[in-house]
């Protein structure tokens, strides 16, 4: 296997040009095209038409696209994990995470690491519960923030006990209350936090079989406070959220045992770059202190 004629093809398709992929590649126009030449006698089939307005895919190639797409992203794989071997002074760490973490957790976990890995970059792709748990499967992100406990076929770290607080506008009638009573859900207009399919306030409801008014839906924490500092409701978010909020509203402990457990979950540990099982190991130990 040639793994450079593989990566001359897929660059060509990528690009619609072997001019380009030439470019790309660090190699000349004449030496792309000599590969894919090399392709076409081995498989004795033809792989581009090519003519004055360039180069398109033939049907067998179409066919075979995919393929050679997947060996050549494996490769790519195979080399950075081989350069993890020997340095993680460099490379890439790709994290799913919610926006109550993205915002008060990572920002101070990744400052501390980068003084002493400053060549590792991050990417940080926000979304609900059941996207996170669809990344880390599809191995889009190294890993990545859920609530516990997830799916059995992923492994997961526990982090923390994230308490679920009422938010009320401040001038709601149960201001001054140490504790909320949970039926006076009931008597507001409720917005509703959900990330996905796994809810849990959805769950609160359910066990204290109650059925508050839901007047508004949505993952996005900070509308949500909007909305109850405006008096269009009241709604449940978890207290890590809640920490240096530009909106003035009062959040409340329920009279029941409200709370999420927060944890970090992946396919399988053993199998990280080391950039990510060394992140990993901060924010274990940033956590503790």
């Amino acid at each position: 296997m040639n793994i450079q004629k593989y990566m001359a093809f897929v660059k060509a398709v990528e690009y619609g040009s072997f001019t380009k992929a030439a470019d790309a590649l660090n190699y000349t126009q004449s030496g792309i095209s000599r590969m894919i030449n090399d392709l076409e006698s081995e498989w004795g089939i033809s792989l581009f038409e090519r003519g004055r307005a360039g180069i398109s895919l033939t049907s067998d190639g179409l066919k075979l696209l995919p393929q050679l797409q997947r060996i050549c992203n494996e490769h790519e794989m195979l080399m950075m994990q081989i350069e993890d071997l020997h340095d993680i002074q460099s490379g890439i760490i790709r994290i799913g995470t919610f926006s109550s973490v993205a915002t008060h957790w990572l920002p101070n976990m990744i400052k501390f690491f980068k003084q002493d890995y400053p060549g590792i970059d991050f990417e940080l792709l926000l979304g609900d519960y059941t996207e996170i748990e669809s990344w880390i499967i599809e191995g889009r992100v190294d890993f990545g923030f859920l609530r516990l406990p997830t799916k059995a076929e992923m492994e997961t770290i526990f982090v923390e006990q994230d308490r679920l607080l009422v938010v009320i506008p401040q001038d709601h009638p149960l201001a001054d209350c140490d504790q909320f009573p949970i039926n006076e859900l009931l008597n507001s207009p409720f917005m509703l936090l959900e990330k996905g399919a796994k809810a849990e306030i959805s769950e609160i409801f359910e066990h204290h079989q109650i059925s508050p008014q839901i007047s508004f839906t949505t993952w996005d924490d900070y509308a949500i406070m909007s909305m109850v500092e405006n008096g269009l409701g009241i709604s449940i978010l978890p207290e890590l959220i809640l920490q240096r909020i530009p909106y003035q509203i009062i959040a409340k402990e329920l009279d029941v045992p409200a709370f999420r457990n927060v944890g970090i979950a992946m396919r399988e540990q053993k199998s990280l770059s080391l950039a990510a099982q060394r992140f990993l190991e901060y924010l274990a130990y940033r956590k503790r202190i």
